[in-house]
């Protein structure tokens, strides 16, 4: 089924008839696309909008499909081989299917073990640099906290924000504000992790309901609200809460 994108691709990359965009792109290039094209997605998802998830879900598959397409230039692998890969691999991570029928380790102990396979050894390993910083957050803290470092309740990541807190306010300069506020949010998303809470889809929550607001209270003012004083704003906010 892929067939036709692929010969697509190859046609478009093409350094003599090809697209001049598409050819003078790389790999550091299209990473950004394909991290959008992913947030596009996601974000049909969000609204259950089928029509929109086809479209954006065309645009992902493009873009597995322009860095397969410029690694088989390099002589790397081909689309082919990155499906080969991700079908063994998911075979390999659910033998309780594809296998004798016993009981699986676990999705996690089947990945550690993979990971353990590499260089990198890291409890760390394998947590991509790209991912946006709240998610990566979580991530590198569950991670160690399979490793037993981690607060035994939320306690003590609530401590921790009061903690970061007082630093922020009491850094010296803009560089040492700046590195304690990574810290007070890092610690903001130990504690709503510890609390059970996705941080990443709590703040897109939070996201979505300024949005709204803000956009009611514009309503409300119509085009001169950029000029009003912040106490009217102030309140045309509490009335957009209370609708």
């Amino acid at each position: 089924m892929l067939e036709p994108l692929v010969a697509i691709m190859a046609r478009l990359r093409d350094p003599d008839t090809g697209c001049p965009w598409d050819v003078q792109q790389n790999f550091r290039s299209i990473a950004p696309y394909t991290i959008e094209e992913a947030y596009e997605v996601a974000d049909a998802c969000q609204r259950d909008d089928m029509a929109a998830l086809m479209d954006e879900l065309g645009d992902l598959q493009l873009q597995v499909v322009f860095h397969a397409r410029m690694a088989e230039e390099r002589g790397a692998f081909s689309v082919a081989d990155v499906i080969d890969t991700i079908c063994a691999k998911m075979i390999r991570r659910h033998p309780h299917v594809f296998g004798d029928g016993a009981a699986t380790p676990g999705w996690e102990a089947i990945k550690a073990a993979e990971r353990a396979e590499k260089p990198d050894t890291s409890a760390l390993a394998g947590i991509a640099l790209a991912l946006p910083a709240l998610l990566r957050a979580e991530k590198l803290q569950k991670r160690a906290a399979r490793t037993g470092f981690d607060w035994p309740d939320a306690d003590g990541p609530r401590a921790k924000i009061a903690e970061e807190l007082i630093e922020v306010e009491t850094a010296p300069d803009q560089d040492a504000r700046e590195d304690e506020i990574g810290d007070l949010l890092f610690a903001a998303v130990n504690w709503a992790r510890h609390l059970g809470i996705d941080p990443e889809a709590a703040l897109r929550r939070a996201n979505a309901k300024f949005e709204d607001r803000f956009r009611k209270m514009e309503a409300m003012a119509g085009d001169g609200f950029a000029s009003l004083p912040l106490a009217e704003k102030d309140a045309l906010w509490d009335r957009a809460k209370r609708s």
